[in-house]
């Protein structure tokens, strides 16, 4: 048996230390994980450059070495040498958690079959971070970044769009707009929030009805995450946001009567809904 964890000393025992960086702001980070760090004879990074701002700022001098999905397999008996040979090593990402869509599964995994000691050091991760401030409630499904495969996507997503809990992804802000569609197919009776650079300067999010995400105009950059609601049965009932731009364009144009009859046509809105909305567009005039 494996013990993984002795939290009832102060000294630093052998073994491979997962340790969590901030993901955008330096300063989320724990006095336990600077504390790791610095003790720690070497520490596995995903790109030195990052990495050493981090370090910098917290002035520790411990050894970086490259680890990143081309190079981790030909890490491993490397790094499984050192520790053997009893150095602290120390295993951290670009930024938030190790192992959650970043490398060190790998490592992790060779750890274990070695029946080296592993520790936890938790902190940051964009997953926990944007599902707190999503408003949704109960259980969430984390699936990581989206399959490059169009085919592999469509197998996926046709799998979780039955899941009746929140749906978690990451994607580059790049492929955001390619994947409009899909998503919208998918998921078109749940929310979503787009999370934007989360405890950066430009963090922002974003609600919207996932019906509506091909009419929305938002500037992305970097890694964005998003967060889909469970299923809402009821979102029919509701007027949406597309509803509500027409009814704009047609205020000037029919009686309130008429507008609510447009709009009511084919759809489960309630009509006392929709001339509220009219009133209140007209009182605002």
């Amino acid at each position: 048996m494996i013990s993984f964890t002795d939290l009832s000393k102060n000294k630093l025992e052998i073994g491979l230390y997962v340790v969590s960086t901030p993901i955008g702001n330096l300063s989320d980070i724990t006095f336990r994980a600077i504390e790791v760090l610095n003790k720690s004879d070497y520490i596995l990074c995903e790109d030195t450059r990052v990495s050493k701002k981090l370090l910098d700022k917290y002035e520790i001098k411990s050894k970086l070495i490259s680890n990143h999905k081309f190079n981790e397999k030909s890490n491993l008996n490397k790094v499984i040498d050192l520790i053997k040979s009893g150095k602290i090593i120390s295993l951290i990402s670009d930024a938030g958690t190790p192992c959650i869509s970043d490398p060190g599964s790998i490592i992790v995994k060779e750890a274990i079959n070695n029946k080296i000691k592993i520790f936890s050091i938790p902190g940051a991760c964009s997953v926990t971070s944007a599902f707190s401030v999503s408003g949704f409630e109960g259980k969430y499904f984390f699936y990581g970044f989206f399959p490059e495969k169009k085919k592999d996507l469509e197998n996926d997503l046709s799998y979780l769009t039955n899941l009746n809990s929140s749906v978690i992804f990451f994607i580059s802000a790049k492929k955001f707009d390619k994947k409009r569609n899909i998503i919208k197919k998918y998921f078109s009776k749940r929310k979503l929030i787009i999370c934007k650079e989360i405890t950066k300067l430009y963090e922002d999010y974003f609600i919207i009805n996932v019906s509506e995400i091909n009419e929305i105009d938002i500037n992305l950059r970097g890694e964005i995450t998003l967060v889909f609601s469970p299923i809402i049965s009821n979102e029919s009932n509701k007027l949406l946001e597309s509803d509500k731009k027409k009814i704009k364009k047609l205020i000037k144009k029919l009686t309130i009567k008429d507008i609510v009859e447009v709009i009511s046509k084919n759809k489960k809105i309630s009509k006392k809904e929709i001339y509220n909305f009219c009133l209140k567009l007209k009182n605002e005039k």
